[in-house]
């Protein structure tokens, strides 16, 4: 049966995600993957890395690649890599494997992307205005609003903001814009997750979840009104709740998901419990998005000691929403 393939972007080519992709050569899939990367580029690293790999250019072969081998579709680099070391020059080389991904992904020539490590900095550096994987995937859709959700075995956190300045956080959340990422979050938990009635938590913007106005107006004002627009459609939803002990096992044992009103509000918790282990999907595309759960690391580039289970578990997320 022909399979479509899911893309791999490689990332930053002075950071690790050249070498957590050629792990990938020890897997066996039901579907072509494929890295997006200079072909050169990975045989150097491949080298480096000792590693005894069978680098084939992807040319929409239909198979599975098999032990040993990792298919690549070449992305030429702009300018030479020196490991650990940003050049603002491969800026444009990064954006292209996303480019592609998304474009792929779109016109139906693959099942979707996982994507590796980029470094937002050195994109911006070189005159590109760039948040990050999420927010161009979005642009490049054209859909009004997508919800960022990182996920390990045992726990799911979206979130109702991504990338924002703190003091920006508390004007964004909007009820308009609340009402959107829990759409998309329920929506997607039931059809790309199959979890027919979702339980979902809910944290307070302020500590204490306002402590009844006296710690902050917005749980009164916004957060609580939406929520209690989806409970009283039946709705598994909770209100509001203090963020320091929502995340206590006794409240997480028959949730499915959580949705944190900021970054810095839930992912630390998450990370803390799956570093490593954890993936990053991208709900409300129109396409299957995972991501690794880390950054570039440049310098453990090149050294061996990069690990690789992240990517490996965003690359099984995919290929089982793919099924779906």
């Amino acid at each position: 049966m022909t399979m479509l393939p899911l893309y791999i972007t490689s990332g930053e080519p002075a950071g690790i995600g050249p070498d957590i992709c050629l792990s990938l050569a020890d897997r066996i899939d039901e579907r072509p993957v494929v890295v997006l990367a200079d072909l050169n580029m990975l045989k150097e690293r491949a080298e480096i890395l000792k590693k005894n790999i069978e680098l084939i250019e992807y040319k929409g072969q239909t198979e599975s690649s098999s032990s040993g081998q990792l298919y690549v579709e070449h992305v030429p680099l702009l300018t030479p890599v020196v490991l650990g070391q940003l050049n603002a020059k491969n800026s444009a080389y990064v954006l292209e494997q996303l480019r592609r991904s998304a474009e792929y992904a779109i016109t139906g020539k693959s099942v979707g992307v996982a994507t590796g490590p980029v470094q937002k900095s050195v994109v911006n550096e070189a005159g590109i205005h760039f948040s990050g994987h999420t927010e161009y995937y979005q642009e490049y859709a054209g859909v009004e609003r997508v919800v960022m959700m990182l996920a390990t075995k045992s726990l799911r956190v979206a979130l109702a903001t991504t990338h924002l300045p703190l003091r920006d956080v508390a004007d964004a959340i909007t009820r308009e814009r609340l009402h959107q990422v829990i759409d998309i979050l329920i929506h997607d938990l039931k059809t790309k997750f199959k979890i027919e009635h979702p339980h979902i938590l809910v944290c307070g913007l302020n500590p204490h979840a306002g402590e009844g106005g006296y710690l902050g107006h917005e749980e009164i004002d916004v957060i609580n009104p939406v929520l209690e627009s989806y409970r009283t459609q039946g709705m598994n939803i909770s209100l509001s709740l203090p963020a320091d002990t929502l995340f206590t096992p006794e409240n997480l044992k028959d949730a499915d998901a959580v949705l944190a009103m900021y970054h810095d509000q839930g992912l630390p918790v998450l990370k803390s419990q799956g570093f490593g282990e954890a993936i990053n999907i991208t709900l409300g595309l129109p396409f299957i998005r995972t991501s690794v759960d880390h950054g570039t690391a440049l310098g453990l580039a090149g050294t061996g000691e990069a690990k690789s289970s992240s990517l490996h578990v965003a690359v099984d997320l995919a290929l089982d929403l793919a099924r779906h």
